[in-house]
């Protein structure tokens, strides 16, 4: 690469600070009669540590919304990721639906031989962990929402910009596939010398086509009339500076939870890496919380 494009590469794509810890390497799992994922499965502090499934957020990896929190959460916890289905190296499907990455995730735990865990997930995420308490019962002991929400479309800017993605994607050629054009597998890039460019190439690893879809998606997601169904310790993780979904509907969803807590972190939507020095440990206690009460209930 020559100086000049070396220079205007640095211009458009600025480095961020990122957390430096240690990031766990993971391996392609089959999920039988549904196709293969990216999976990292970090022991907890003994060999009966309860599970923590994490799911991660829209264009991001399992490991990118999550790396910052796995160390900390593996010293009470066994700490597991996946790729959604459209995202890094998630299951090909001919379309994407928040449903299909509920089985999915609960498939894992079949795969895996867990009966029952916890599930935290960060906005996308969040939506896909409420479709597991859901759809599958009894299998999610506990649930941790990350600026999260029961119902999208609520202004007219969202319905504009939810119903707009999904009719420019419908109207792509060969939109009912995710692409992966030109992607870098990830364990080419090894964090511990750059974790920059680890971090660039696993956004880039997830394509505009697929994005497009899961918006489309995203935006059908309104789980209000059964929310307050939901009988499993509940927390929830709400960034005061958010700006993708409102602190105040975050909020008043928590309190259609029953008994959720409500844990704030000062922070905006990429709270969980841009700010992971102030989220990290307010999802990790929000994951005690849980942890405990989830216990108690096994015990009574």
């Amino acid at each position: 690469m020559n100086p000049a494009r070396r220079d205007l590469t640095a211009t458009r794509a600025p480095r961020v600070r990122l957390p430096r810890v240690d990031i766990p390497a993971g391996r392609l799992i089959e999920l039988p009669g549904r196709g293969s994922t990216y999976v990292t499965d970090t022991a907890g502090p003994t060999a009966d540590a309860p599970p923590i499934v994490l799911l991660h957020a829209l264009t991001t990896t399992g490991l990118l919304t999550w790396f910052p929190s796995i160390p900390e959460l593996s010293k009470r916890f066994r700490v597991i990721t996946l790729d959604l289905r459209w995202h890094g190296q998630g299951i090909k499907s001919s379309e994407f639906s928040l449903r299909d990455c509920a089985d999915d995730a609960v498939a894992l735990l079949d795969v895996l031989g867990i009966d029952e865990a916890m599930f935290a997930g960060f906005s996308m995420g969040s939506l896909v962990a409420q479709r597991v308490w859901r759809q599958h019962p009894g299998r999610a002991g506990g649930l941790v929402l990350c600026a999260s929400t029961d119902a999208f479309q609520m202004t007219a800017t969202e319905r504009v910009f939810h119903n707009g993605m999904a009719g420019i994607t419908s109207r792509v050629p060969g939109s009912g596939s995710p692409r992966r054009a030109g992607r870098v597998q990830a364990s080419q890039v090894d964090p511990a010398v750059d974790i920059n460019r680890w971090a660039l190439n696993e956004f880039r690893s997830t394509s505009p086509i697929a994005v497009g879809k899961a918006v489309g998606a995203i935006g059908r997601h309104h789980t209000r009339p059964w929310i307050s169904q939901i009988d499993v310790p509940t927390a929830v993780v709400v960034p005061l500076r958010d700006r993708a979904i409102p602190p105040a509907r975050q909020i008043a969803m928590a309190r259609r939870i029953p008994g959720a807590t409500v844990h704030e972190v000062d922070g905006g939507h990429s709270c969980c890496v841009i700010d992971a020095d102030k989220f990290v440990p307010v999802f990790a206690h929000a994951c005690s919380v849980v942890r405990a009460r989830w216990r108690e209930r096994a015990e009574s």
